[in-house]
């Protein structure tokens, strides 16, 4: 079996950690939950550190959220598909939006139910993912102010998770003027500027955030104390909030060089072995977890002696070498894990999910 283990006591730390560098330049943030996957069993440990606002991008995990504590601020944070307009309305107190269509049919159902409906709108700054452009913006704003039940609460903007554009702070300064120019325009107090994520946070540490961006939307920087920006860890932060943990189900000694014909594997992989290791031998064990679960490049083995030989849908292979800690079948491998070997796991319904 394989199971992975959230360690409360560093989420805390790593929570605590934020929270106070937060507070010191007066900045609200919200927790992004979407890595949890809707477990409630992780939903209510995040819960229980004192969050106010939490993040998510399914709208199942918001209704667990609220399932959980009814008084969480939960934040949407993708533009709504029409299908999800009504559950959106219950169990989001705010979204993220791109379109004016789709914004119409919010504030209609808002209507509907007796609700005004706050929204933040994203702007486009360069990373073209979602974002109204800066010369229709405008235009876009006057528009949504004359909906009787939506409330503009935020300016946002999104940076770094399709290509890579990193934040900085000329460009943070221009959302900051965007905003300026929408309140002015339209004599309208718009209290978020979001333009904070996880990679904006090393910002704060060089003194170049603008004191204008006053909201924050994090989940890799609270869960693996990542420097985004830097493709580092945070100075004080803990990198390993999650470990996983896989038995072993076969050891044996076997060649290190296959014997038949090669083709491509599971994945269209085509091997190429060194002829150095024909007729040698190593300690090849078998782990209960495979590509079904997480690729493999995303986790890696505590122990430096082992290395990962390949994986199939259900099974990672790996090469113990000599077996120099004398592992046994039944015996559990520990693992750390990037952002995307995190997120798969924690998806996976075959692994057990457990709090230490």
């Amino acid at each position: 079996m394989a199971f992975i283990v959230l360690n409360k006591e560093k989420l805390k730390h790593n929570y605590d950690f934020l929270n106070k560098m937060f507070k010191k330049h007066n900045i609200e943030w919200a927790v992004v939950s979407k890595m949890l996957c809707g477990n409630k069993i992780f939903l209510k440990e995040l819960i229980d550190l004192g969050v106010k606002q939490i993040c998510d991008s399914r709208v199942s995990n918001l209704k667990a959220i609220k399932e959980i504590n009814s008084k969480i601020e939960t934040i949407y944070i993708k533009p709504p598909a029409k299908r999800s307009i009504k559950s959106i309305i219950k169990y989001a107190d705010i979204s993220i939006n791109t379109e004016f269509a789709t914004i119409k049919l919010l504030n209609e159902e808002a209507k509907k139910m007796n609700k005004v409906h706050k929204i933040m709108i994203m702007i486009e700054m360069g990373e073209l993912r979602e974002g109204v452009m800066w010369d229709e913006f405008i235009d876009f704003y006057e528009s949504v102010f004359n909906l009787s039940n939506i409330e503009v609460v935020g300016i946002g903007t999104n940076l770094s998770c399709l290509y890579g554009v990193l934040p900085n702070q000329d460009k943070l300064i221009q959302l900051s003027l965007y905003e300026q120019l929408i309140e002015a325009k339209f004599n309208k107090n718009i209290p978020y500027v979001s333009g904070g994520s996880s990679v904006t946070i090393p910002l704060i540490f060089k003194g170049l955030l603008p004191r204008s961006i006053n909201h924050f939307r994090v989940g890799e920087t609270l869960y693996l104390g990542t420097d985004v920006y830097n493709d580092s860890t945070i100075r004080n932060m803990e990198y390993n909030v999650f470990q996983l943990f896989v038995e072993i189900i076969e050891l044996s000694e076997k060649p290190m060089i296959p014997d038949g014909e090669m083709g491509t594997n599971v994945e269209g992989i085509e091997y190429d072995f060194d002829d150095a290791d024909m007729g040698k031998s190593s300690c090849r064990a078998i782990l209960d977890i495979g590509l079904l679960d997480v690729e493999e490049k995303h986790i890696q083995p505590k122990d430096s002696n082992i290395e990962i030989a390949g994986s199939s849908s259900d099974m990672i292979v790996l090469d113990l070498g000599k077996n120099p800690k004398n592992y046994k079948v039944g015996d559990l491998v520990e693992f750390s894990l990037d952002y995307l070997g995190t997120l798969s796991v924690l998806n996976s319904q075959y692994i057990e999910k457990k709090v230490f």
